[in-house]
């Protein structure tokens, strides 16, 4: 009997414990899908997140990891959102660049539209926390 008490005393104790590390995940998970649905109602955002999608962006770069390239949060953290910068960026998605995140080299991308460089770019700054 006391073996019984016992196994349901911890039960009850490990279950009260585990409540407040619930209630704060889902607090974290309301506040990211709150923060993601109001970038997800911004036009730059929408029309830049379906051109990364569909080219090649996504085999070097990851949103929030690096890959091969630099994650994309850390390139917005890197540069302010201004409209130099997203000419310059848009112009190194285009003829390719080197030497500002490491090493290895970003492949130069002749066939994207500088209008379509330029929204990924803008899309890419919109993820700076």
């Amino acid at each position: 009997m006391k073996k019984v008490l016992g196994t349901i005393a911890a039960v009850v104790v490990l279950m009260a414990c585990g409540g407040n590390k619930e209630s704060k995940t889902n607090d974290a998970s309301a506040t990211a899908t709150s923060s993601t649905s109001s970038l997800s109602a911004n036009p730059d955002y929408q029309k830049g997140l379906a051109l990364v999608g569909g080219n090649d962006c996504l085999t070097c770069h990851k949103v929030n990891e690096k890959n091969i390239g630099p994650a994309y949060k850390d390139v917005a953290a890197k540069y302010e959102n201004t409209d130099a910068n997203v000419k310059m960026l848009a112009e190194k998605i285009i003829k390719g660049g080197s030497g500002v995140w490491g090493a290895i080299p970003m492949t130069p991308h002749p066939a994207v539209k500088q209008e379509d460089a330029e929204a990924m770019v803008k899309y890419v700054l919109l993820l700076k926390k």
